[in-house]
């Protein structure tokens, strides 16, 4: 079975199960075992997540596969499916949609991930004007070898391609950015985002970009942004296409000038992060819309 999930970040230890913490995987076997439908010692290994993300990311739409008997999916609605599992979950996970595929599904091979980054909220930022940003945005797209924006685990290819990226806007005012690709590694977005914020704030030069990707052999550190602002947006499969922004929702403006003080900086980041929240909440209540099934009156 083919399912969508959105979930909260900061409530989880990451994506991947681990042992003696909460995470998202862990959470989806917990329930799926209290369903009885999965038993055995090995059920994390029928129970694949697409993309994997640290604790802190948020996701609107991430996707998985999971290994069920199929008498259970010809005696059960999607419907039914969707409502058993989503009521035992906590409100920090939506599961959203369901679907059957074939074994051979495997739901890592997407056709492309979207992350979207809230710039605005790190502190001492410097909003640019959009034109320059547009151009430090071009700057990552295409294929290259991304280990200077990555951290680059023993074995995986740091060849990556960047299909898109474009500014995150908010009206007139530039909040932070988003990247398409066909797979990130681990780490890039985060550090794509820190290298934008030193951008923005004059520590780094285009050039210092542009000689990262140029020149991978010779490293070079830009640092990595928080993770609590960033957002994995979606995944898109053949089967499953990303779907289209559901809700607009207006985020508010960080203090400016002579108020913006420590204090009110970090209460205004605390409201920010239930911003993104409240975004997620209607995102997934627009994207996991079950079908209305009418009763015949008595």
């Amino acid at each position: 079975m083919f399912f969508r999930i959105g979930y909260l970040g900061d409530a989880f230890h990451g994506s991947q199960i681990q042992p003696d913490v909460r995470t998202v995987q862990g959470e989806l076997i917990r329930v799926f075992r209290s369903l009885k439908w999965l038993t055995g010692p090995i059920e994390e290994q029928l129970l694949v997540l697409s993309s994997r993300t640290d604790a802190g990311v948020h996701v609107r739409i991430n996707g998985g596969i999971v290994d069920l008997d199929r008498t259970l999916w010809e005696a059960l609605s999607p419907r039914k499916m969707i409502r058993a599992v989503d009521d035992r979950l906590d409100r920090n996970i939506a599961f959203l949609t369901v679907e059957e595929v074939e074994s051979t599904f495997n739901p890592r091979m997407a056709l492309h991930r979207t992350y979207r980054y809230r710039l605005e909220a790190m502190e001492f930022w410097i909003e640019p004007q959009k034109e320059d940003f547009c151009r430090w945005l071009d700057l990552f797209v295409g294929t290259y070898d991304a280990r200077n924006f990555a951290r680059l685990e023993e074995g995986k290819n740091p060849m990556r391609t960047v299909l898109e990226t474009k500014p995150w806007m908010d009206g007139d005012r530039l909040i932070g950015f988003e990247v398409t690709g066909e797979a990130f590694l681990w780490n890039q977005v985060r550090r794509m985002a820190n290298a934008l914020f030193r951008l923005a704030v004059g520590e780094l030069e285009e050039n210092d970009i542009q000689q990262a990707i140029e020149h991978p052999m010779v490293p070079v550190d830009f640092g990595v942004a928080p993770p609590e602002w960033l957002v994995l947006w979606g995944v898109a499969w053949q089967r499953a296409t990303l779907p289209e922004e559901s809700h607009s929702t207006a985020f508010s403006a960080p203090p400016t000038g002579r108020t913006a003080e420590r204090t009110r900086n970090g209460r205004w980041r605390q409201a920010a992060q239930h911003e993104l929240k409240s975004m997620l909440y209607n995102e997934w209540a627009e994207i996991g819309t079950l079908p209305v099934v009418y009763h015949r009156s008595q």
